[in-house]
């Protein structure tokens, strides 16, 4: 049954919070942090003069399908850091990361650390030897594992989108300021040559104002429901619910038992709110530093989409359309009718921007399987390299930049901060997407003007005893 442009109330209520009770929460956090209550560790291998020789130490939180592809070979290829932990609720997945990296070390003429192995990430965050960790877990997990790795000292790349809310971004990064650790987010496309020149060359003025940006992002088909099935003794499936539902056990809703396909829990709801995050936070950050407005964000959004009935494991998002209005009365059209990328519409002509290829392993259809120009104009001359009186930071290497910075304590390309406001652009989009009419997003309070009901979905109920909201309260 698909249900257009509009969530049932039920549902939209069930998954929310009151005004009041969104409040209380990032009150909550602002009270522990003025209070002084929340720990500060800095490690001391990071200290002084010798610090640079040292080889950080990373611990690997999450050992999917991102894990395995992109975040550990980062990691290790980078050549400043030794992963010397893992720690994941699939102790199959747990054993493949572990090998995955003991392989790369006997293939290296790296010394090998020992890799010690967890099941609770609480445990691994602990130890005092331990100066980050990567996290690659489900997006229902980001925001308490992040919390509490920067509460005990430990820098953090955290894979995309920030967080599952608004309310756990605040908190987030509230957290990230106070305690000063450097937290790099996977939007990877800022250490990408051709997105960086592409938003140099729009902020410089090359096709003059920016009128209109247009953004495609793919979508998840859904289907019918497996049955219930009996928990893999390797998983500890209770724990990998966390703060969302109660809900049966069945392949479709987790991730494979065997290999490392396209998880189920990108398509559920509970875990992830579809393609508008998971690919819109990329796309969302690159508009976002185009026109200069990573610290702020859309006013105006008024959505139309299809939903699944919301009882079934696959009901993210299919068909969209949303368009923002953005500072400068910019209009920005996202849907799925567009190629994925971006164009950037100006008096002057146009530039579009995109990844290389064809298809991605994180996406189910790139651009109907044609590879499209990296980057292309109106003109050809739109894209010369001279006179540009913009240069945005570089960054050749997404993993590297993040561990440099952890060395020097540099602010990384893709902090929490700038990271939590395209996040809340893309989740703003789709409290848009599921009430089906028009909203206004105030950047400056981080709420919706005068609407209960968009409001009530800054935030979830969090199943005890997990959520971000049980490490704030004081």
């Amino acid at each position: 049954m698909t249900d257009k442009n509009r969530a049932s109330g039920h549902h939209v209520r069930a998954r929310g919070l009151s005004r009041r009770a969104f409040g209380k929460l990032v009150a909550g956090a602002g009270a522990a942090l003025a209070a002084g209550s929340l720990p500060l560790f800095i490690p001391a291998r990071l200290l002084g003069a010798e610090a640079p020789s040292n080889r950080l130490r990373v611990a690997q939180i999450g050992c999917g399908r991102i894990a395995q592809g992109h975040d550990v070979p980062g990691v290790l290829k980078s050549g400043l850091a030794d992963y010397v932990a893992v720690c994941d609720l699939d102790s199959r997945r747990l054993a493949d990361s572990k090998a995955q990296m003991e392989a790369f070390y006997r293939q290296s003429a790296t010394p090998a650390p020992q890799v010690k192995t967890y099941s609770d990430y609480r445990e691994l965050l602990s130890q005092p030897d331990l100066d980050a960790v990567v996290i690659s877990t489900p997006d229902h997990w980001h925001a308490q594992v992040a919390a509490a790795a920067v509460l005990a000292g430990k820098d953090v790349y955290l894979q995309k989108p920030f967080t599952m809310t608004v309310a756990e971004g605040i908190v987030l990064r509230d957290f990230v300021a106070k305690t000063g650790r450097i937290v790099q987010v996977g939007s990877q496309q800022r250490s990408t040559a051709q997105f960086r020149f592409a938003c140099e060359l729009v902020r410089s003025g090359r096709i003059g104002a920016v009128r209109r940006v247009e953004i495609g992002l793919p979508i998840d088909p859904t289907q019918p429901d497996d049955r219930r099935q009996p928990v893999p003794p390797n998983l500890q499936y209770e724990q990998w619910l966390g703060c969302t539902p109660e809900a049966y056990y069945t392949e479709q809703r987790v991730h494979p038992q065997h290999g490392y396909g396209r998880p189920g829990w990108l398509r559920d709801e509970s875990y992830c709110l579809g393609m508008i995050t998971g690919w819109g936070s990329h796309h969302y950050d690159t508009l976002h530093w185009a026109l200069d407005t990573e610290l702020s964000g859309p006013g105006r959004i008024e959505a139309q989409a299809e939903f699944p009935d919301h009882h079934r494991i696959w009901n993210v998002h299919g068909a969209y359309q949303v368009e923002l209005t953005y500072p400068g009365d910019v209009k920005v059209s996202v849907s799925d009718k567009h190629p994925n990328g971006l164009k950037f519409i100006g008096d002057a002509g146009w530039i579009w921007v995109t990844r290389e290829g064809a298809t991605t392993a994180s996406d189910p259809n790139f651009n109907g399987g044609r590879a499209l120009p990296p980057l292309d104009a109106s003109d050809a001359r739109l894209l010369a390299r001279e006179g540009l009186s913009v240069q945005l930071p570089r960054s050749d290497e997404h993993h590297k930049n993040w561990l440099e910075c952890v060395r020097s304590r540099r602010e990384p390309i893709a902090p929490a901060r700038i990271a939590h406001r395209s996040n809340s652009a893309c989740i703003a989009s789709w409290i848009a997407m599921k009430l089906g009419h028009p909203v206004t997003w105030d950047p400056r309070t981080e709420r919706f003007l005068n609407d209960s009901k968009a409001d009530a979905l800054l935030a979830r109920e969090e199943r005890a005893p997990y959520g971000i909201h049980r490490l704030v309260e004081v």
